[in-house]
């Protein structure tokens, strides 16, 4: 198994081809460890499991760089939106390079591709019907001269209180608000108390595309097992009826509307960012349409946190059907719930938790961190990171488990000892098929396990799977304790222990790529240490290091 990031990879006829985004960070900060979980590294796990089972794979995400929130942090460090956006588009790809995320290409939005794509989707949903004018109310700023997007306000939440409700989305009931409904709003800018005025704005007619999205839904997520949560979310709205939704902001920062009238707005931030994952392939190669329009031949995988399900379930989907072309639409959704830190929550503008460059400068392996963050991943219900768990985690699991499993049987086989580095021939009658023996027994525990791992990852129950990787191990320790794996049986006991021996280390030739997806730096080591190739997941197990 050889994974070369400099050869493009487009879909092949007939082949597995999996299109897997992450959802678009925003430029206005360094990701927490919430944010990697969330999308990223959850993306890359799935990414590398696919390479490694031999699909045909395509891993795509970039930074989120248009919208209110880039203005806002733009005036608050004094800056351009564009110098911003440089910033911290190379911050985002230090982290993410740094725990080894394996993206095909990392790109941004703020491109003349991302333009291109999301006015031609404007123009074919104008062109088909489906974006209606609608004039509402909205906060002004005098003290500022303009009208105020969502995230330029601030105030209490109508429905639970919460006295820092942004203008667009309330962060303790997590409910959608428009920025009027606030009570009691203030200027985000200045604090200064807004004035209600009029603009008019254009809506993607989400209620007249309804029945064609409901049926995407419901053939989507049976086919690609969506996430529960993904799955609840989408069906509460359209249980509540969709409704037109604005896709305009009085904004500067972001792609033009291409329209008569309007030509003093942009796009709303979340109709042109999903628009984003194929913006940013077509920057990776000009043939992306074979990727995204090419539904009968690929598989969308798309990974967020949960509060981003809608626009990827509803309205991208929508904008996709109202163009009336052929789109590669989302096959599987995988949402996750919240990290929350040592009993609070992450958050960016407070600076709580640990970010992915505070990750970096305790010296501590990124492996071990994907590792403890993918034990903790919030798959069905919110986790809690802690300090104390991250190291307990190490040195309980990491060490004690996979560590003493394959450091017991390399040291076994070491060139300088029993074995002087070579494999030795496991006794075929001690481990054929239906022989009443410990090593068959082992050889059919491990096969077992491999097919839940295989099923689990699937599914993209990737902290599940993880567990079933880790039991694969400790069933290598216990193989070994039940063998009782000393020199005394290679001396006393030969045929026994050649048979352990072998079927022990390709056991470690296995758990390198079991767990190449969670830890590839640690998966790597193994197989140098083997002095073998990468290799990829089988199937079942098998004696695939020879004598």
């Amino acid at each position: 198994f050889v994974y070369d990031p400099a050869k493009k990879v487009l879909p092949i006829e007939g082949a597995k081809n999996i299109l897997i985004t992450s959802a678009l960070p925003y430029v206005n900060n360094v990701p927490h460890l919430g944010n990697i979980i969330g999308s990223t590294l959850s993306a890359d796990v799935f990414a590398r499991y696919s390479r490694v089972r031999g699909n045909n794979t395509l891993f795509i995400c970039g930074t989120d760089e248009y919208g209110t929130a880039t203005e806002t942090k733009a005036l608050e460090e004094g800056v351009t939106c564009q110098q911003l956006c440089d910033k911290y588009h190379a911050m985002h790809k230090d982290v993410y390079d740094w725990f080894g995320l394996s993206f095909d290409h990392f790109g941004r939005t703020s491109t003349d591709k991302q333009t291109e794509i999301v006015q031609d989707i404007f123009t074919r949903m104008h062109k088909n019907g489906f974006v209606s004018e609608k004039t509402t109310q909205q906060l002004y700023c005098e003290q500022c001269s303009r009208f105020l997007a969502d995230r330029y306000v601030e105030g209490t939440c109508p429905r639970c209180a919460y006295e820092d409700a942004r203008g667009d989305q309330c962060d303790k009931c997590g409910h959608l608000l428009d920025a009027i409904e606030l009570v009691d709003p203030r200027c985000k800018l200045d604090g200064n108390r807004p004035v209600v005025r009029e603009s008019t704005h254009l809506c993607i007619d989400l209620d007249r595309l309804q029945p064609q999205c409901a049926a995407f839904v419901e053939k989507s997520s049976t086919a690609g097992a969506w996430s529960a949560n993904g799955l609840s979310i989408t069906n509460s709205w359209l249980s509540e009826g969709l409704r037109p939704r604005a896709i305009t902001r009085d904004l500067k920062w972001g792609v033009p509307v291409p329209l008569a009238g309007f030509d003093s707005k942009v796009f709303y931030v979340w109709f042109d960012a999903c628009i984003g994952y194929p913006s940013i392939t077509a920057a990776y190669t000009p043939e992306w349409e074979q990727w995204w329009k090419n539904p009968a031949n690929v598989q969308l995988f798309q990974f967020m946190g949960k509060d981003n399900v809608p626009f990827h379930t509803v309205v991208f989907p929508s904008s996709q059907i109202a163009t009336g072309e052929d789109w590669t639409l989302l096959h599987h959704i995988s949402a996750c719930e919240y990290l929350n830190y040592e009993g609070g929550k992450f958050s960016k503008s407070r600076g709580v938790g640990v970010f992915g460059n505070n990750a970096r400068d305790t010296g501590v392996a990124p492996d071990v961190w994907r590792y403890y963050l993918l034990s903790s991943r919030p798959e069905s219900s919110d986790t809690i990171f802690t300090w104390a768990n991250f190291v307990a985690c190490n040195n309980s699991v990491l060490l004690a488990n996979i560590g003493n499993f394959c450091n017991r049987t390399l040291k076994f086989l070491d060139k300088n000892t029993t074995y002087a580095g070579i494999v030795p021939t496991a006794d075929p009658a001690l481990i054929a098929a239906g022989a009443d023996s410990v090593h068959r027994r082992f050889i059919d525990d491990v096969n077992e396990l491999l097919t839940s791992f295989i099923e689990h990852m699937d599914a993209v129950r990737i902290k599940a799977a993880l567990s079933i990787a880790r039991d694969i191990s400790a069933r290598g320790n216990q193989y070994l304790q039940e063998c009782n794996t000393t020199n005394a049986l290679f001396t006393e006991q030969r045929t026994q222990c050649d048979t352990v021996m072998a079927l022990a280390v390709n056991l470690v030739y296995l758990l390198s790529a079991l767990f190449h997806p969670f830890m590839p730096a640690t998966a790597d080591s193994i197989c140098r240490q083997l002095n073998a190739p990468s290799r990829l997941l089988p199937d079942s197990f098998a004696l695939d290091l020879k004598p």
